[in-house]
Formats: C-alpha cells, sequence, structure tokens
C-alpha cells in the first residue's frame, strides 16, 4: 500500500563532510511554506557522535538544498548530552518544537544515561535557517528513555506526548511544556513482529477520524518494521484501530543492508493533499521516502485492526 519513491534513497552520507561521512538517517519533516523541511541524524563513524542536518524539498522527493554544517549538536557543557539523536518537529504557533534523544555519562562513574529531550526555535528563524534554538528541557530526567513525539496541540487542557519505557508506548501530559506527568501505557507488543519492543514514530498527524500514528516495532532478532494505528482525536490513550501487519517492512536492497541490517525507522510524516509522505531510515545508513492516500491507510486499518 505504501508507494516507495523510486529514487530512493533520496538522502546518503556525504564522504566530504566528516559528521555525516557514514550514516545519514533517522529524520524528521515539517512542511512550511511550500516546501518538506527535513531534518536528519548524522554520524561520521558508526559509534561516534551524532548530530543534526537539514535539507529541503519542494516535490517531496528531490533534494533541493541541504546544509554543509549540522544544525543542532550535543550541548558541550552537558556530560549527559554527549550526543543528540532521532529528531521530530512539531509546529505549535509561532513556534517549532524539537524532541530527540540526548545520550551522555557521567564522567569516572561509567555509567550512560539516555533519556529524552526537548528544545524549540522560531519559526521565522526556522525558515530563514537562523538557528536561535531554546533552552535544553528533559522531560524525565536520566531515565531510560526514547522516542518522544510531541502532539502539536492540546488535548483537553493539556499538552501531551507518546514516548518509550521499554518495551511500552507511554503517554505523558503537561501544563507548560516543561514538567510532565501521569504517565501511563498506551500500547504494548502484541504481534510477532514487535515482540521485543514497541517505541514512537513520527508525530501524531490529526485526522477527522482520529490521531494516525506511525510507530516502530522490534522482532527477537532486532529486526525493525513500521506500524500504524488510530487513536481518538479527545483521548490519546484509547486505540481505535491497530494494524495487525507491519505498515512497512525491510525489503528493498537499502533496507537490507548497511550500517544496522533489516532496519525501517521513522522520525516524520505529513499529510500534503490528503496524500501520506512517509520518510524513514533503511539500515541506518539512508534516508528514503514512501506516500499513500490517507483513505489507503484507513482502509489498511480497516482490514487489519481489532477494535
Amino acid at each position: 500500500m505504501l508507494k516507495r519513491y523510486e529514487g530512493n534513497p533520496i538522502l546518503k552520507p556525504k564522504r566530504e563532510n566528516a559528521w555525516e561521512s557514514y550514516m545519514v538517517y533517522n529524520s524528521a519533516v515539517l512542511y512550511e511554506e511550500g516546501k518538506f523541511h527535513i531534518v536528519y541524524r548524522a554520524q561520521g563513524v558508526k559509534t561516534g557522535t551524532s548530530r543534526l542536518g537539514y535539507a529541503s524539498s519542494e516535490d517531496g522527493f528531490q533534494i533541493d538544498e541541504r546544509l554543509e554544517e549540522p544544525i543542532f549538536m550535543p550541548d558541550p557543557l552537558n556530560d549527559l548530552e554527549r550526543t543528540v539523536e532521532d529528531p521530530r518537529l512539531v509546529r505549535v504557533g509561532d513556534t517549532v518544537y524539537l524532541s530527540y534523544t540526548a545520550v551522555g555519562n557521567v564522567p569516572r562513574a561509567g555509567w550512560g544515561f539516555i533519556q529524552i529531550a526537548m528544545t524549540s526555535i522560531k519559526v521565522d528563524d526556522f525558515l530563514a535557517r537562523r538557528w536561535n534554538w531554546g533552552k535544553r528541557t528533559y522531560p524525565f530526567p536520566r531515565v531510560d528513555n526514547k522516542h518522544i513525539c510531541l502532539f502539536p496541540e492540546k488535548i483537553g487542557g493539556k499538552w501531551v506526548m507518546y514516548h518509550r519505557i521499554p518495551p511500552h508506548i507511554w503517554v505523558a501530559y503537561s501544563d507548560d511544556l516543561v514538567h510532565w506527568r501521569d504517565s501511563n501505557i498506551v500500547m504494548s507488543p502484541r504481534e510477532g513482529w514487535e515482540y521485543l519492543k514497541i517505541g514512537g514514530g513520527a508525530p501524531p498527524i490529526k485526522l477527522k477520524e482520529g490521531w494516525l500514528v506511525i510507530y516502530h516495532g522490534v522482532d527477537e532478532n532486532v529486526h525493525y518494521r513500521l506500524g500504524v494505528a488510530l487513536m481518538d482525536r479527545k483521548d490519546p490513550e484509547k486505540v481505535l484501530m491497530r494494524g495487525r501487519t507491519p505498515f512497512l517492512e525491510p525489503k528493498e536492497e537499502y533496507e537490507l543492508h548497511g550500517a544496522v541490517p533489516n532496519v525501517v525507522f521513522t522520525c516524520g510524516a505529513v499529510v500534503v493533499d490528503d496524500t501520506l509522505y512517509l520518510y524513514y531510515a533503511g539500515a541506518d545508513t539512508v534516508v528514503c521516502v514512501a506516500t499513500a492516500k490517507v483513505a489507503e491507510v484507513l482502509a489498511f486499518l480497516e482490514e487489519e485492526c481489532n477494535i
């Protein structure tokens, strides 16, 4: 049902740029002013520092612009943020919120931490390529947590996020986008292709039928696939429909072979003119895109879900 772009991958490592010479993957996307703005994760070596880069496309497929320098890097003064991973973008009013995973360590103790993090930038600055990022916050400090997906609007007067404490997808609520509470499990592994754990993918997309949620599942062989669910518009803890089979799974050469084989993974998707544009990583090495009509996505859920 998802149609892979025949020109995939749309972004590859650039050997001439040390910071993105080995892995270019896990991209967020924001559609603004008739353009797809892509923020991607990049590394120069497999176990090296992760930074975020920027590219854009007018048609969603062909890359028109790609910056030579990273746009967001780890905080050099924070031991708990030695690398930044898996960006996701959401616009709220005149502000773009960037959520990501911060990975760091405690000096001399040998302890590592993976925690979710957020920052923001004004829309005008983002579109003008002025990378004036705001204060960085950590919703659950030093909690083993990843894959923060912020909802683009309040629900029931509260800000809402999904996050991943293994092996479940959780929800949390906030009054100020800084302090978070009332965390509960929303979805758990159910099928064989998501046996090991599930976690967030793209930030939720609002449809008239509900919130479209694209997530990832990991099987016992540590192969990554994508799943899809539909959540109630007024209750982010209520699953209306959920596909039983994968929404996307590794099949192409660029998904089966690379830095981490047998992986498709998303951090961003948008709906433009009733078409879903899904940006995803192939084998943690390249950025790809696939599309589907929204009606087709909903039909997939109607056929595969267990309400």
